[in-house]
């Protein structure tokens, strides 16, 4: 007996109705995004490892798929390297290209190559795969959509409060209720600096990024066992243990990094942003979050992360600004900022819920009964008209059982059917049938596009 296929973990088929479901969040996230002046583009499934190695953190770079140099891939490596069994040298020899983890560093590839193609601010978005070599686990895969939206070319803070209000239309029309993370890098290199670690913002920063998902005492030991030393792991727990709204918040921090330069720019930064946020009165809450510090290490200021309020799932969106990113592609002093949302999470918490609305999952929302040849010809005029006027409409192709037909309709979720036979097509009219109600009427084809289209 052959052996049922299958497919790597962490990936998936979607059906017909998945698919319906996945492009109204596609749709619903790009109409956002072009309402504020976003253009798409699309990059390669791959990049050169030497584009994508390092931007990521060390974590990051042991999530990288890479893939095996075309024909004889181990023609560069000596038997030597061989037998010395050294995994990172042997991999580059043998493979130079790797699948893109996220959207944001080939986007920055991409503005580098064409810079002299499109015009500055560049405000773009971005919808494809991407895939991570991690443990599949729920609301986790290893190939996955991104949806990226990012402005290139600006300084300005209006940029992370725009990103802001796309996040709350999104998530309002979507249904989906939301709370909005933000930090700042710069303070928590301030933090670095005011505990006397400095040198270790990585590791503190990527330590207390887990804080939500490992507890406190964790994320201590954790900062003790990267070396970061006792008395600065103690004056870094006041800071963890913030309270109040973000302007008592920001008070406080105001004193604590007093002297820090980096740090007090980080909290001006911020107190710009939320006077641009309650200027423009969005429905999504917004708290400063310290313990937000998203390990990546391309983020120079702020970092955005939103959680749904209602579903235990992880983060849903998220992103900040990237002041260096171009740099190390050849173009330095471009400074960007973008988020990226996670469709299959959005579509995980909407399938949850049952939030889909009922228009979002129909395809076909007329079929025509097949009785025969005759009867097929009288159809086929009717229903080019019927497509001419933007109603999806089919035919049955075969001349089956009309309890067959009706079955194909009732498993598809047709709402209507046409029965065209001798007496309708005598009349020059045809009955539609109503399949929720099972309601039928006799009409000319011009009243059909009209009820069809109501």
């Amino acid at each position: 007996m052959a052996q049922k296929p299958s497919i790597p973990k962490g990936t998936r088929d979607f059906s017909p109705v998945e698919m319906a479901r996945r492009n109204y969040i596609f749709d619903t996230i790009k109409d956002v995004f072009k309402r504020y002046g976003y253009q798409p583009i699309e990059t390669p499934a791959m990049e050169y490892l030497s584009s994508l190695m390092g931007k990521y953190g060390e974590e990051g770079d042991k999530l990288l798929f890479k893939i095996l140099n075309s024909g004889d891939f181990l023609s560069k490596v000596s038997p030597e390297l061989l037998q010395n069994l050294n995994s990172n040298k042997i991999t580059s020899k043998i493979s130079e290209k790797g699948l893109r983890y996220d959207l944001t560093v080939p986007f920055a590839r991409f503005v580098v190559q064409h810079q002299n193609e499109i015009t500055f601010p560049f405000k773009r978005y971005q919808i494809q795969p991407v895939w991570r070599a991690d443990r599949p686990q729920k609301g986790r895969y290893r190939e996955f959509y991104q949806c990226d939206v990012d402005v290139i070319g600006s300084n300005s803070l209006l940029n992370e409060a725009e990103l802001v209000q796309i996040i709350d239309e999104v998530f309002n029309r979507l249904k989906i209720g939301a709370v909005v993370k933000i930090n700042n890098r710069k303070v928590l290199a301030g933090i670095a600096e005011i505990i006397g670690e400095a040198d270790r913002i990585t590791d503190i920063t990527v330590a207390i990024d887990k804080l939500d998902k490992i507890g406190l005492e964790k994320v201590n030991m954790e900062l003790a066992e990267k070396g970061v030393s006792k008395e600065a792991i103690d004056k870094l727990q006041p800071i963890l243990h913030l309270s109040g709204n973000n302007t008592e918040k920001l008070s406080t921090l105001k004193n604590t990094l007093a002297q820090s330069e980096t740090g007090l720019k980080g909290i001006e930064e911020l107190d710009t942003f939320f006077n641009y946020i309650d200027s423009v009165k969005i429905n999504t809450n917004v708290e400063l979050d310290l313990t937000l510090a998203r390990g990546l290490n391309y983020y120079t200021g702020a970092i955005i992360e939103v959680k749904a309020i209602d579903a235990e799932i992880g983060s849903i969106c998220g992103g900040g600004r990237y002041d260096d990113l171009t740099g190390i592609f050849g173009l330095p002093g471009v400074s960007g900022v973008g988020v990226s949302f996670g469709a299959e999470r959005i579509y995980d918490i909407l399938t949850q819920s049952n939030s889909f609305p009922a228009d979002a999952l129909e395809s076909t929302k007329l079929l025509f009964i097949n009785f025969g040849e005759k009867e097929e010809k009288y159809c086929l005029d009717i229903l080019s008209e019927v497509r001419k006027n933007g109603i999806n409409a089919e035919i049955y192709p075969d001349r089956a059982k009309v309890k067959k037909q009706m079955n194909y309709a009732n498993r598809k979720e047709i709402p209507f059917v046409v029965l065209a036979g001798e007496s309708e097509m005598a009349q020059n009219k045809v009955t539609l049938k109503n399949m929720v109600t099972g309601e039928q009427q006799l009409v000319s084809s011009q009243e059909l596009i009209k009820i069809l289209s109501e």
